[in-house]
């Protein structure tokens, strides 16, 4: 089996978006905001989606994606990683991703590079598992549970009353974990922590103390006010506290963990595995998160799951879709995944419920995957592609 093209496509969204209140969510712009206008500091959002397909001489296709930086990554494959893997077995995956990685080595390694090798390798994996007639979970240790428990991933910072009937409407679909997103950060003072305050109780009171919280600041605070805030925190007995501060201070994220009793969560923004080698040697965090489709693909994931589960760390990847709960349903150390629930397009985590189909729903808080599906189970929706604007 050889390759023989690969087509990459940025979709992006054509049709409206649902608004988004002021402190929906914290990022990294919130500590440069009193220097910008509302319309320069814009809302930290993902509107695109990169496709990447890998054909091959025995009809195969495999499907690969990601959701950071689209048209670079885009033009980062096309240009520079695809003519690599041209009449490449695809079976190779390690020697084609340290070829990838180290032909990169320059310019990459972290952000777009590797997010550029990770939807690459993924539609390698998918290739792999469709060509073995096996899902990809089977070729990286197999079934480790029945089905998958998941946490309802949305609860963003919207007003009390929406807020509780949005934490209700989970309890009720029978999710034993839920995460919310704060909505204040260092600019705006005590009264911005009471306001981060009250919608974790909000939460809390609502679900009870048998359904796990978890809290996300999307690199949003300091290190100062991550330990003001952590203090408040701790009566409401959080899973874990995820991204307080920005992903480079290490040694900020070290001492957060030994400053508090609420677990750290963090990996979404970190790459490769010296990347988490070095969260782990820092003592830096209690749950590793890492993105499939940024980390390094399937081939970079299950290193560093490996490398976690030497050190007691457990792996919950960020975000849904399928190359997440493959990685996931072959671990005995991912105890859990995210599960956006599919919603109106509002932030862009919603894009791929429109993409692909395969994705699975979650039923009384767990989704399941099926043995008979080869490779990631997934198929690309071109009917659906018509309602946004196609690059090739």
């Amino acid at each position: 089996m050889k390759i023989t093209e690969i087509r990459t496509r940025v979709v992006r969204w054509a049709g409206e978006t649902a608004p988004l209140p002021p402190h929906f969510c914290t990022n990294p712009m919130d500590l440069v905001s009193p220097m910008l206008s509302p319309e320069t500091m814009g809302a930290f959002t993902f509107h695109g989606w990169l496709v990447v397909e890998i054909f091959t001489d025995d009809g195969h296709v495999g499907i690969g994606n990601a959701a950071l930086s689209p048209h670079v990554t885009k033009a980062l494959i096309d240009r520079h990683l695809a003519p690599l893997l041209i009449g490449e077995n695809p079976w190779d995956t390690e020697f084609l991703w340290q070829h990838m990685y180290r032909r990169t080595m320059a310019y990459g390694r972290k952000g777009v590079a590797m997010v550029a090798i990770s939807a690459i390798d993924i539609a390698l994996w998918d290739l792999m598992g469709k060509s073995a007639g096996q899902p990809c979970y089977r070729l990286m240790g197999g079934r480790t549970k029945p089905k998958i428990p998941v946490y309802a991933s949305r609860l963003y910072s919207t007003p009390l009353d929406v807020l509780a009937a949005e934490a209700a409407r989970y309890k009720a679909d029978g999710y034993k974990a839920m995460k919310l997103r704060f909505g204040w950060g260092p600019v705006d003072g005590a009264d911005g922590m009471q306001r981060n305050l009250a919608l974790v109780r909000t939460v809390r009171e609502v679900v009870g103390d048998g359904v796990d919280i978890m809290a996300d600041a999307y690199m949003g605070w300091s290190l100062d006010y991550a330990k003001r805030m952590m203090r408040l925190l701790e009566p409401f007995n959080l899973r874990w506290l995820e991204e307080p501060i920005i992903p480079d201070d290490v040694h900020g994220y070290a001492e957060l963990r030994r400053f508090g009793t609420t677990p750290i969560a963090a990996g979404e923004h970190e790459f490769a595995l010296y990347g988490f080698r070095q969260l782990i040697e820092a003592k830096a965090v209690d749950y590793i998160q890492f993105d499939t489709n940024r980390v390094g693909g399937l081939t970079a994931a299950r290193k560093i799951a490996a490398l976690a589960e030497a050190h007691s760390i457990p792996v919950v990847p960020h975000a849904g879709q399928m190359h997440n709960y493959h990685v996931v349903m072959a671990s005995l150390n991912s105890p859990i995944a995210e599960f956006f629930p599919p919603v109106d397009v509002e932030v862009g985590n919603e894009l791929f419920w429109l993409i692909f189909k395969g994705e699975p729903m979650a039923k009384d808080g767990f989704v399941e995957l099926d043995d008979a599906v080869p490779g990631l189970g997934l198929e690309i929706d071109e009917r659906a592609l018509a309602r946004f604007e196609v690059t090739e």
